[in-house]
């Protein structure tokens, strides 16, 4: 006879059921609401994960003033210039050699033009000269349709530029005032908070800056090792501007996917101006294999150990981020699934039991 289902275990099962769903409720719906208030707030959050991302690129400089005997307020302000200096001097590592190749560069892309109209007008294609004016004259016409939509498109992107200068100013004096007081912020929140959370949340905090530290000492490798392999492909071809190339991947690196994007087709057009079609697919080819290896390879692994993330996690983090919120949701979710962790680990820290030695087996006996 088979056995019969106890009612008592199912209902007791279905309660369970019923009160672990209902907490969960209550857990999304706190979340939704953080989330929401940090969109409410975004303009003054993004400088801040901005400035926290610059420090932790420039602390271990102001550490080392620090610990020379430099004052804070000195030795952040000459990190701080130290960091201008550097950032004039990539933008004009890029701009310098550009603008002295412009000529060149300019014929260039007149020439390719020239070529490309030479292959579409032969086999297997056969467009004329009469198909590609009439093309142009219909894009000229679209354009002037659409004057309106574009003028909007232009008064958005320049408001974007500004939010951006914006943003980085304010980044910027964050970032000084992290690096002067940023040591005395931990015990002054630990001053501030009643009872255990003067304790975990100190900890916590400490935990997750280490933490955000390994995250941007992980992408600037990533970063580098895009520029040093693509950069060697385009020094083998004789690409012109290949440090400024170099440079510009690196950069880009630190801005997911877009990024990417962008250099790569910087790269694959200056090839194609000065070095010919073929070149320019041989680039396309080299771009190519080393973001997918970037990306699914040394990204995942690097990122992994540094933040303690399994590299499937960091892939699906990137994955969430972007679907959610774009490109600045890529950018977070790794640091965002980094904190996570962290927090749940310390939470399952306090939460464990105590171990028992062994040798004293009264120890697990209650008085």
């Amino acid at each position: 006879m088979p056995a019969s289902l106890s009612s008592t275990k199912a209902a007791a099962a279905l309660r369970t059921s019923a009160r672990v769903s209902v907490e969960l409720l209550l857990v999304l719906v706190a979340a939704s609401v953080a989330l929401w208030l940090l969109g409410r707030m975004w303009s003054i959050v993004w400088p801040l994960i901005v400035g926290l991302f610059l420090t932790t690129l420039t602390w271990p400089l102001a550490r080392l003033l620090r610990r020379r005997g430099w004052p804070p307020a000195l030795a952040a302000s000459a990190v701080t210039v130290v960091f201008l200096l550097v950032v004039t001097g990539i933008v004009a590592l890029i701009a310098v050699p550009v603008a002295s190749q412009s000529g060149e560069l300019a014929d260039g892309v007149v020439a390719g033009i020239q070529r490309m109209r030479e292959w579409a007008a032969g086999p297997p294609l056969h467009i004329g000269d009469d198909q590609i004016t009439g093309a142009f004259d219909a894009a000229v016409a679209r354009i002037q349709d659409s004057i309106g939509s574009m003028v909007t498109a232009v008064v958005t992107g320049v408001t974007t530029v500004v939010n951006g200068v914006v943003t980085a100013v304010l980044a910027l004096f964050l970032m000084f005032f992290f690096l002067k007081d940023g040591p005395r912020f931990l015990p002054w929140l630990a001053r501030q908070l009643p009872g255990r959370l003067a304790t975990d949340v100190p900890v916590v905090a400490a935990r997750s800056w280490e933490t955000l530290g390994a995250f941007v000492r992980s992408q600037a490798f990533v970063g580098l090792l895009d520029a040093v392999l693509i950069g060697i492909g385009l020094w083998i071809l004789k690409v012109p501007l290949v440090l400024p190339l170099a440079v510009l991947t690196f950069v880009s690196a630190f801005v997911p996917i877009v990024g990417a994007l962008f250099a790569g087709l910087v790269a694959v057009l200056i090839a194609l101006v000065s070095n010919g079609l073929t070149d320019a697919l041989i680039v396309l080819a080299i771009i190519v294999v080393v973001q997918q290896l970037e990306g699914n390879v040394f990204q995942p692994m690097i990122q992994s150990r540094g933040l303690g993330l399994h590299a499937a996690v960091v892939l699906l983090a990137v994955a969430l981020g972007g679907s959610l919120a774009g490109i600045v949701g890529s950018l977070l979710a790794v640091p965002a699934a980094a904190l996570i962790a962290v927090i749940w680990n310390y939470v399952r820290e306090q939460l464990q039991e105590p171990e028992v030695d062994a040798s004293h087996p009264e120890a697990a006996v209650p008085s």
